[in-house]
């Protein structure tokens, strides 16, 4: 076995060639878009590279064939709360059932991160946002979402034997969308819809402009500082709406106010994966045809959470089930195609965002997916992810 270094278009080629190796006889997974993928090891399109730079490999076996690959990266931005340790990240590790060729990966991410002044190395995880390839699946191996990471069960075995730890779980809840809300949540409910201080409404795309900035308003009360996110600017989500405008489906994106004044937000969009599964990872301009025509003529069943947030102000009393109703009595009408919903992930040092997924209704846990960190000083004390307060 030997280790090459991606430094040219053919490697770049083989490292995204590597998952359909692996992954051939896997019917659940969804090959991603290579130009997703692409954009990360972009300097032009990742932000991520204004404060740090990433490296990838290969393996082949003594034949040549491909067994394997990984990248490797450090990033300024990158924190954790109260950590004392200075991580870099590795990620896009697929290998093959085979210890010495993925230890000889790690090695190599390794040796790597240690010449960069790294103390630690966290993964998988992704050179960029934390909403897109982050984490390993331990349970919960179906279809992943647009831009989750999947892989096979035995990658657990990969990371630990080789001493990664859990930094943290990840956890994905699920519900079934069209089932009744139990009434305790109808109860709560009510107590803001008889309150005319009170509205609740689902975007109109009409008016981006306004719906971007009370989405910042919402976002930066309740999440900046936290888990090393910084805040938002009108004009970054006015970006980012434009971008999700083509996918975005009305109904299932929703808002709450007190007075006109923003305080929760339930943002959800149609899981691109159900369309993107039929383009084999092309995103060309017959595939971007093809898409179109997947999007107005099948149906898509599935629908997924991206965010759910509540002022602090309101933290507590209810609110949560007053947006859930509200959306809710247009989710479960005939006009809505979704029959399958699933968040993003959790985190499980965040036990206040847990509580509000679980005050949903009847939901449960539809995938874990961990977080690990190697320390390269085996003889310091290990320290998992600290609990938000």
């Amino acid at each position: 076995m030997h280790i090459d270094l991606i430094n040219d278009a053919l490697g770049e080629k083989l490292f995204l060639k590597v998952p359909l190796q692996i992954y051939t006889h896997d019917t659940n997974w969804i090959q991603p878009l290579d130009k997703d993928i692409k954009e990360v090891f972009d300097e032009k399109k990742n932000k991520a590279f204004r404060f740090g730079k990433i490296q990838r490999w290969i393996i082949k076996d003594n034949q040549g064939n491909l067994i394997g690959r990984i990248a490797a990266f450090i990033n300024k931005k990158y924190k954790n709360k109260d950590d004392q340790v200075t991580a870099g990240g590795i990620g896009f590790f697929e290998c093959i059932n085979n210890q010495e060729a993925a230890n000889m990966l790690f090695d190599t991410a390794k040796n790597w991160l240690i010449e960069n002044k790294m103390e630690a190395m966290d993964g998988p995880i992704n050179f960029g946002e934390r909403d897109r390839w982050w984490g390993l699946v331990t349970e919960g191996f179906h279809s992943p979402l647009y831009c989750m990471n999947y892989n096979l069960p035995y990658y657990k075995e990969l990371f630990e034997n080789y001493g990664f730890q859990t930094f943290y779980n990840q956890i994905c809840i699920g519900m079934d969308p069209k089932k009744p809300l139990q009434q305790k949540i109808w109860d709560r409910h009510d107590l803001f819809a008889n309150d005319p201080d009170f509205s609740a409404t689902h975007i109109n795309k009409n008016n981006l402009q306004k719906y971007a900035a009370d989405f910042t308003e919402v976002y930066n009360k309740a999440w900046a500082g936290h888990g090393g996110m910084k805040e938002l600017s009108k004009e970054q989500v006015i970006i980012l709406f434009k971008k999700m405008k083509p996918v975005m489906d009305e109904k299932v994106i929703w808002f709450a106010y007190h007075k006109e004044t923003p305080i929760a937000i339930f943002i959800n969009l149609p899981d691109l994966n159900q369309w993107f599964k039929k383009l084999h990872g092309k995103f060309d301009l017959f595939h971007k045809l093809y898409f179109l025509w997947l999007k107005k003529f099948k149906p898509n069943h599935k629908f997924t959470g991206l965010a759910f947030g509540i002022v602090p102000a309101f933290h507590g009393k209810g609110v949560d089930a007053y947006i859930i109703g509200e959306a809710a009595k247009v989710i479960q009408s005939n006009k809505v195609p979704y029959t399958t919903y699933e968040m993003q992930w959790i985190g499980d040092f965040n036990p206040k965002m847990l509580n509000i997924a679980h005050n949903l209704g009847e939901v449960f846990t539809s995938r874990n997916l961990q977080t690990f960190r190697y320390q390269f000083d085996r003889t310091k004390p290990f320290k998992r992810h600290p609990i938000f307060s």
